[in-house]
């Protein structure tokens, strides 16, 4: 623990003073992550799945603090950062938003191990990374550069039909890359920041439709990412796409885990081999790099981006300020 010098001061009684969350800004293809390096209440001892429900349970002001305004935004993907679970990791980390949290995150992991490498805590080389659904390989390669190899990714529906009040109907598949999408065609809507009024409006008519008729993950999990797609519009990439997230923010990044999703649905319609390249364009024109591996029947997709430090940042917290705890 003591290797990332975590300040746990969040029980601290601080009459008088004001609690300090310490964070390293980045941001992934425009997508930004803020890393907490301390300030956080103490999850030491628990699994992932169980720090994620303390938090949630009994601490969720931390988060809405830190990602929610007036100190941060509905874009703002949060990333705590904590000691490893699992032996031979590097560390592990919860990531969440304006409205929860998230299993898995690719641009945050792109975005942590870059944070780490300006924090002097790694170099190039391949760090195991512990998450709330899985352990993550990523390599740094250099000037902000990572390889993500994800957790296994796959199809869970295909071709499901929706009536969509307004649209009419639409037809997508259910897939799984850390978080859970519904993939489904643009159609005619321009997948570019002009567009993104009506695209926003469109995912979420899809979103309240997918509510309404009951269709789901494995085991009932909400489907709370929706991922429109089209074709790239600069030459020599794959594919663009569109992607709301669950507090209803567009995707800046091209989205690592619903990235890993297409790439799990194009495997499975043989529309794309292992180990051949995808250049996925985000409906602001960045890149992400995929390709999958299969490993004992699981697809393994990999996620290669660049993330940029933007700042270091102490949030402070004032207990008398009426909006301390953020708006959301």
């Amino acid at each position: 623990m003591a290797d990332f010098d975590l300040d746990h001061n969040a029980d601290a009684s601080q009459n008088s003073g004001m609690e300090k969350i310490i964070c390293i800004d980045s941001h992934t293809g425009g997508e930004p992550t803020r890393v907490v390096v301390s300030g956080f209440p103490d999850m030491a001892g628990l699994s992932l799945p169980a720090a994620v429900e303390k938090l949630r349970d009994e601490h969720d002001s931390y988060r809405k603090a830190t990602v929610c305004e007036p100190r941060g935004n509905d874009v703002v993907v949060g990333a705590l950062l904590l000691p490893p679970v699992n032996a031979g990791s590097l560390a592990s980390v919860i990531f969440f938003n304006n409205v929860g949290y998230l299993g898995m995150c690719g641009h945050g992991t792109i975005g942590l191990l870059a944070t780490l490498q300006h924090m002097g805590r790694v170099g190039p080389a391949s760090y195991a990374i512990d998450t709330p659904v899985g352990t993550v390989q990523a390599h740094v390669q250099g000037k902000g550069w990572v390889e993500v190899d994800n957790v296994a990714a796959y199809r869970h529906l295909a071709g499901v039909l929706l009536d969509v009040p307004g649209y009419g109907q639409v037809v997508g598949d259910v897939a799984w890359g850390g978080n859970w999408f519904f993939l489904t065609p643009a159609g005619a809507l321009p997948l570019n920041l002009a567009g993104v009024q009506d695209l926003t409006a469109f995912s979420m008519a899809v979103r309240a439709a997918l509510r309404k008729n009951h269709v789901t993950g494995s085991d009932g999990a909400e489907i709370d990412h929706i991922e429109l797609m089209g074709a790239a519009q600069t030459h020599g990439n794959s594919g663009r796409n569109f992607v709301l997230c669950p507090g209803g923010a567009y995707d800046r990044s091209p989205c690592g885990t619903g990235t890993s999703a297409k790439l799990a649905c194009l495997a499975a319609d043989g529309k794309l081999a292992e180990g051949e390249r995808w250049l996925q364009e985000s409906v602001i024109g960045s890149v992400f790099e995929g390709r999958y591996r299969i490993v004992d029947d699981q697809l393994i997709p990999s996620i290669r981006g660049q993330a940029h430090v933007v700042a270091e940042t102490t949030l402070l917290l004032d207990r008398r300020d009426p909006f301390c705890w953020g708006l959301e």
